[in-house]
């Protein structure tokens, strides 16, 4: 029998080339090593532009040999032969050790491809010890390099690029591929190849339009199996009872709608009719709700919440923090005024509580809340992990939401969605937004919901890069444009990567915590020099919880002027007269969380300013990414820009970055038209063979994609 694609690869190249391939570059299969596809295409006689290569790259290059020199090394015994090879613009020297037979081998005038790793030498880029494959010897080249395109393939040392092609070819030639995952009616309405054509034409091609069409092709695979996962998944959450939740006629929402301080945007309104609709039906609502920092997803949710406890459930409000588990449970609190005082002297006459749930509450209060939960008085809970314990009952759980949903795990999600009688309906919120085609694939099993509008009054935020490895000494203007806005009553917050000198905090680079700037170290700096005059106070994650709490409290209430934290206040924190935002070592940060941080600034009616204070260079990936917020307050925006620096890792992984990615041609953003199309197909495949019984090399591919790993985060995300 032929090998399949499945087949283990030494069923293909022997058990030795098999093994290089799977320590090299970690392919297994015959199916890994034919979509291990050509990173780029040299044509024949089209020389590599030797100007853009960059040192420590590993390289293959097509290239004219220019020069030979044979000589004696100086300090010890043996030859060196050094070559010079030029692309007509540029060259690059290529050093051999040892090896006299290449001065006899090379020679000037032949071109050929030579693979190593880019160092440099005396200030010149060099290969040292490439490997070499000559393009004029016919005896010794495959005869795939004569014709049609150069592959160039990721390689390594061991493995080079025309080696791989060698065991490409041979692949092509032995492995039965008559399996299609596609069926025959997509391709056809798409204008899809074949999958053994688009094989065949992605590795050998003769044109730059075939490697196009095959490119196509072999996208579709990556997006419609995927697609066809989420849809089977959504597909059984519809098929899931759960019981109907709808407001009442003079209920809480209503009171609370009547009693609204503000006119809701229209965005608010459209999500929150989606929504309520959603909770009226008979099957679990699964919706993402994003939107910009300050767009108000706490209504629109609360809203929702409302709507539950109208019916005569419970709703559950998950934050990641205690910080904002507090900063949520006071929010709630002064929303709802009366609406929250159920039992309380001056409650309304329509009315539930508001419980918390923390893992540092005292134990009276603990057991006040944990009761208020079980009973069914707490209409809305809110809390942290402590939400998640075995102990933590409720009365008719019939809403969850999960704030800043990424920082949760899988498990503790569904921890929480366990604790209804019946499936709960889940709202999921972000302040981060995210790329339509990440949405579709990351969240692609729920359905999904944008606010983009501010509401009316939001002040205007500037943002400006304050580059100290240019003008060191603008640091002490940074520092007095907070003494400026405090003398007219206004707050601000300093940022920094680290809460002391030894230790960094979770969300920096360990590497490059060293020489980050620390709370502990800025906080007394300032309070003892150019900040003497003002109150300044500490805030970061070791704190005690109430200290913590202590602290917001008493910034919320103006008691203090400016607030060093770390990004413990990068969500959920809102207090209006805060003005000013000073992020330092800002490159430390990523796109979102410099986002989501100036975000806690021109919430009221001022406003605001935002100063990324850097030492990065500028033209390095860091200063990029500063420059990048700095110069939009469009989320949407930043949120493609994070995803093409952070690259996308693998996406039905926990992990949301990463170099190693699950896609191999498919990319979230460049290719939005085809992910949406097979999002398409898949949803009306799935529904007509939810199991996919009559689509069987489909389902062997779905099996193949979603190992048992991956298929437990899409089952239960």
């Amino acid at each position: 029998m032929s090998p399949t694609l499945s087949s283990p690869l030494r069923d293909v190249v022997g058990g030795k080339t098999a093994k290089a391939f799977e320590t090299g570059l970690d392919l297994r299969t015959a199916g890994d090593l034919l979509r291990h596809y050509p990173r780029r295409y040299a044509e024949r006689g089209v020389l590599t532009p030797l100007s853009d290569l960059r040192e420590d790259e590993y390289v293959t290059v097509q290239a004219e040999i220019a020069k030979v020199d044979t000589r004696s090394m100086r300090n010890r015994r043996g030859t060196l032969v050094e070559v010079v090879v030029t692309d007509g613009n540029a060259q690059l020297r290529l050093t051999f050790f040892n090896q006299s037979w290449r001065a006899s081998q090379l020679r000037p005038g032949q071109r050929g491809l030579f693979a190593g790793k880019v160092g440099s030498f005396n200030g010149r880029r060099q290969l040292t010890n490439p490997q070499t494959q000559l393009l004029e010897d016919d005896s010794d080249v495959e005869e795939s390099m004569l014709t049609g395109l150069l592959p160039v393939y990721p390689a390594t040392a061991a493995m080079p690029s025309w080696k791989v092609a060698k065991a490409i070819r041979i692949a092509l030639d032995v492995v039965d591929i008559a399996d299609d995952p596609l069926p025959d009616g997509l391709r056809d309405r798409r204008g899809l190849l074949p999958l053994r054509e688009a094989l065949r034409l992605v590795h050998q091609p003769d044109t730059f339009d075939e490697v196009k069409r095959a490119q196509l092709r072999l996208k579709w695979d990556e997006a419609f199996v995927l697609q066809v996962v989420l849809a089977q998944s959504r597909a059984a959450i519809a098929a899931q009872p759960a019981t109907p939740r709808e407001p009442k006629p003079g209920g809480l929402l209503d009171e609370f709608d009547r009693t609204l301080p503000f006119v809701l945007t229209d965005g608010q309104q459209q999500v929150s009719a989606q929504i309520l609709d959603d909770l009226a039906r008979t099957h679990p609502m699964h919706r993402l709700l994003q939107g910009e920092v300050g767009s108000g997803k706490t209504v629109v949710a609360l809203r929702a919440m409302l709507a539950v406890v109208d019916s005569g459930g419970q709703a559950a409000l998950l934050a990641p923090t205690e910080v904002l588990a507090q900063q949520h449970f006071r929010t709630l609190r002064h929303l709802l005024g009366p609406l929250a005082q159920a039992g309380e002297l001056g409650g309304a006459d329509v009315a539930t509580r508001v419980a918390l749930l923390t893992g540092s509450q005292g134990a009276k209060a603990r057991r006040e809340n944990l009761l208020d939960a079980a009973s069914g008085a707490a209409g809305i809970v809110v809390g942290t992990h402590a939400l998640l314990q075995e102990h933590v009952q409720f009365a008719d759980l019939g809403l969850v939401v999960v704030d800043e949903q990424h920082r949760f795990g899988v498990e503790q999600r569904d921890a929480l969605r366990a604790k209804g009688s019946a499936p709960p309906h889940v709202l999921v919120m972000t302040a981060t937004p995210i790329p339509r085609t990440v949405a579709m694939t990351v969240y692609g099993d729920l359905e999904t919901s944008e606010l983009k509008e501010l509401p009316l009054g939001r002040a205007p935020i500037e943002t400006t890069v304050v580059a100290l490895v240019d003008h060191p000494h603008w640091i002490e203007r940074v520092w007095a444009r907070i003494g400026e806005e405090v003398a007219a009553g206004r707050q601000a917050y300093v940022v920094c990567p680290r809460i002391d000198a030894d230790a960094a905090e979770e969300d920096t680079d360990d590497e490059t915590a060293n020489a980050a700037a620390a709370v502990s170290e800025v906080a007394p700096m300032l309070a003892a020099g150019p900040l003497s005059a003002v109150r300044v106070e500490q805030l970061h994650g070791r704190m005690p919880a109430d200290a913590k709490d202590d602290v917001m409290r008493r910034f919320t209430a103006g008691d203090v002027d400016v607030l060093v934290a770390t990004t413990v206040i990068e969500v959920g924190v809102d207090v209006p007269n805060a003005t000013v935002m000073v992020v330092l070592d800002a490159d430390r940060f990523g796109v979102s969380q410099l986002h989501q941080l100036r975000g806690r600034i021109g919430r009221g009616s001022h406003a605001g300013l935002c100063l990324l204070v850097t030492t990065a260079a500028a033209d390095t990936p860091a200063r990029e990414r500063v420059d990048g917020v700095a110069a939009t307050l469009d989320g949407f925006a930043l949120a493609r820009l994070d995803l093409e620096q952070r690259r996308e890792g693998d996406v039905l992984g926990a992990s949301q970055s990463g170099a190693r990615s699950s896609l191999r041609l498919l990319r979230l953003l460049r290719d939005e038209d085809v992910i949406a199309d097979a999002r398409v197909e898949a949803t009306d495949l799935v529904a007509a063979d939810p199991s996919l019984d009559e689509h069987p090399a489909l389902a062997d591919a779905v099996r193949e994609l979603v190992d048992t790993d991956r298929a437990e985060y899409l089952e239960k995300a």
